[in-house]
């Protein structure tokens, strides 16, 4: 990177003594070629970035000042020359100050600026660094971020992705956090595959996620197949709460070495108009070149049943279930969609999925399992209790029996027993019963 910075320096010295003499001469400014990587040693995550798109010049010289005000903000204060007749800097230069950063702040402008002064011809040229189609934005490598409306295109603020930014600095993958700006949250668990307890039907149906998450790239690449199927995987889960379909996407993920991110769509949604779109804009602009699972809880806040349209708040709640679904199908990676009921949900979008995956309520086999699995290690139940008949006769989900577990196991550590007792086996049962409305 040093050397690639001496570069840029140089560069821009010679672009502002062009400048100065008031001339722009595109032969002796590209003269200065950039420097060659030593292919001897470990490829840093700059040269791996340079390489992989096989950037130019012109790629390189927007690349390096959008990172200039992370790295060496000193650099750009060059561009703080002023315009003696006019007492002001000079409007070609473009670039802003920030509020709390004090430094000379790049625009496109003074990418194009710096790489083609008021050759219009090449200005033009230029000014495809930064269209959609160009692997900057296609990649979220970099982007032209507009403060104010209604201003020249260029004077967006030359801004680097905190991906990218976070990778070409530390070496590490950037990780949103939920916010305003990013109404998502990354989930994990630390179970695995045979703590999962699934009706077969199910486990068989959620395999197949797992199988397109391992040979999908083969299916896109395949002369034939790639070009009639869309990429990514589409499913929909439904089944009551605590049947297993957070656990299942968190286990998709880990499986893959994917990250899954969370977004409740009963909290995305609002009631302004507008503002769903922008909170999903956000979610998916961040995921594009991520290769995340997206795990959408509370579907039926937007996909739920459409009423014929009556006004113009609804004629909007189904231009933002359109641009939902989408983005949803030109989503590269897998999305879920989880909701409580099928009936719930429309029928119409439901067809756009490749997968419709029913988490029913554990039968009495099933629930014998899950408190086998749940009551292990040092909170093993009293032997008068009888998990046949329990299983039996008490209709509870995954997530209720672990539930019992947790308020089993806290009573055990405070009476100091070494294992469950029967009065609060039945009490935690007792307690997840009443949340459904149910006796014992």
């Amino acid at each position: 990177m040093a050397r690639e910075l001496e570069w840029l320096s140089n560069f821009l010295s010679l672009r502002i003594e062009l400048h100065k003499q008031r001339k722009f001469d595109a032969q002796q400014l590209y003269k200065l070629e950039p420097p060659q990587f030593d292919q001897s040693v470990s490829a840093s995550p700059y040269v791996q970035l340079v390489t992989q798109f096989n950037m130019d010049l012109p790629e390189r010289i927007v690349l390096l000042l959008a990172l200039l005000p992370h790295i060496k903000p000193e650099m750009l204060d060059i561009f703080f020359t002023r315009n003696d007749q006019y007492g002001r800097v000079f409007t070609e230069f473009g670039g802003i100050v920030g509020n709390n950063h004090n430094g000379f702040m790049p625009t496109g402008e003074t990418a194009i600026y710096v790489l083609a002064a008021d050759n219009l011809e090449l200005r033009f040229y230029l000014s495809k660094l930064f269209s959609k189609e160009h692997f900057f934005a296609s990649q979220n490598i970099l982007y032209l971020e507009h403060i104010h409306k209604n201003e020249p295109e260029l004077s967006g603020l030359l801004t680097i992705s905190k991906e990218y930014l976070s990778m070409l600095t530390s070496g590490e993958h950037h990780r949103p956090e939920y916010s305003t700006d990013f109404p998502a949250k990354r989930i994990s668990t630390k179970l695995n595959w045979d703590d999962l307890v699934l009706a077969s039907e199910t486990y068989d149906s959620v395999q197949e996620i797992s199988i397109w998450l391992q040979h999908g790239h083969h299916l896109l690449t395949d002369p034939e197949v790639g070009r009639k199927i869309k990429r990514g995987y589409r499913s929909l889960f439904y089944g009551p709460s605590g049947t297993g379909k957070t656990l299942t996407a968190c286990l998709l993920g880990k499986t893959a070495g994917l990250d899954v991110y969370h977004i409740d769509l009963s909290m995305v949604v609002s009631k302004y108009i507008g503002e769903t779109e922008k909170n999903l804009a956000k979610i998916f602009d961040h995921a594009e070149n991520r290769n995340w699972i997206l795990f959408f809880d509370e579907a039926d806040a937007l996909f739920g049943k459409r009423t014929q349209t009556s006004s113009s708040n609804d004629r909007y709640a189904n231009q933002e279930v359109s641009y939902l679904l989408q983005r949803i199908e030109d989503f590269p990676g897998v999305v879920i969609l989880a909701s409580n009921y099928k009936s719930n949900m429309d029928p119409a979008f439901m067809r756009r999925f490749q997968s419709l995956i029913r988490f029913p309520m554990p039968g009495e086999n099933l629930r014998h399992q899950l408190y086998k699995k749940a009551f292990t290690g040092n909170y093993i139940l009293d032997e008068e209790i009888d998990l046949h008949e329990i299983s039996r006769k008490y209709e509870l989900s995954g997530g209720n029996i672990i539930n019992v577990l947790r308020y089993c196991a806290m009573m055990a550590i405070h009476n100091n027993e070494g294992y469950v007792t029967e009065d609060n086996f039945y009490e935690g049962i007792r307690k997840e019963l009443k949340k459904t409305g149910k006796t014992m």
